[in-house]
């Protein structure tokens, strides 16, 4: 009886704990507040907007935003296909190429671990520059215009490379020549032992990839110039910066809008976020029980 008593009185909460649980929940208020002014300011009238802010809650209902920006839907669809593609293709690419690269320099007894290891350190302290890069890709490989030229430039990143090293490096080597005790190539421990030991900083590295693949907008500006080929976060930049311009005197000027006419650049700037970031925030919780353990694992030996 006095157990159960004291299991009780352990398990009630306390006045720190709950002061803890309060203040963790008006964080996640807090953090939670600037997407649903985002939400709510995005089915906002330009008018509103202008007169009362920026609100989670709009006065006026409506989808002006969204129709400006899906005037021509098949483009959006396509930017969006062509965005897709290439942080998924990009993205297991690269964790490839980073993966290899990495496991490469983390075996001590490979002989060539140093000098690969100061290559890509190099890389991180000097940059070739954007000239040299556009002469790359457009002269020397004749990528203009093509798909590839807004996936190879993403593939391996130095400190991608050392992220993933400081990981391989806590796998004990014992276990990598028990494997070869057994008769097993260097292939073969790679692909059926160090990649599922690596589960976490994999799921870590993808996300990061498909981040950085999902909001680039560079690559466009330099290498395409068909509309097929055109990303999304570009293609909305696109469209702002053209109702800007609705919005200026010298559209005003020459009568390519109404005096006192409002095109909804306000809204449309935030239901923009919603279009380009939705995606990457439903995926986000499926990276999270591995994102931490992938970046903190290694950290003393990397």
């Amino acid at each position: 009886m006095n157990g159960s008593v004291t299991a009780l009185k352990r398990s009630q909460p306390t006045a720190g704990k709950m002061f803890i649980h309060l203040v963790f929940i008006l964080l996640c208020v807090a953090s939670l507040f600037p997407f649903l002014v985002i939400i709510g300011t995005s089915f906002q009238s330009e008018n509103d907007i202008v007169k009362f802010g920026y609100s989670v809650i709009p006065k006026n209902f409506t989808f002006d935003a969204y129709r400006v920006i899906l005037h021509e839907p098949k483009v959006l669809f396509q930017s969006y296909f062509v965005t897709i593609a290439t942080t998924v293709i990009g993205s297991i690419v690269g964790m490839w190429v980073t993966t290899t690269y990495a496991y490469a320099i983390s075996r001590k007894d490979y002989r060539f671990r140093s000098f690969l290891a100061f290559f890509i350190f190099f890389t991180m302290l000097f940059h070739g520059g954007m000239v040299p890069s556009y002469i790359l890709m457009v002269k020397w490989l004749g990528l203009k215009n093509n798909i590839l030229a807004l996936i190879l430039p993403y593939l391996i990143s130095g400190w991608f490379v050392l992220l993933m090293k400081g990981f391989l490096q806590t796998i004990p080597e014992a276990v990598i020549e028990s494997a070869k005790i057994d008769g097993a190539g260097e292939l073969r421990i790679f692909a059926q032992i160090v990649i599922p030991i690596s589960k976490p900083a994999l799921a870590t590295l993808g996300l990061f990839f498909a981040l950085q693949y999902w909001n680039d907008w560079w690559l466009t500006l330099l290498y395409v110039e068909h509309d097929n080929l055109m990303k999304l976060q570009y293609l909305l930049i696109r469209v702002l910066k053209n109702m800007e311009y609705l919005n200026s005197a010298e559209a005003i000027q020459y009568g390519l809008v109404k005096p006192g006419m409002l095109v909804p650049s306000l809204s449309a700037r935030m239901a923009m976020c919603i279009l380009a970031a939705g995606p990457m925030l439903l995926v986000f919780p499926l990276f999270q029980k591995y994102f931490v353990q992938g970046l903190t694992v290694g950290s003393v030996k990397g």
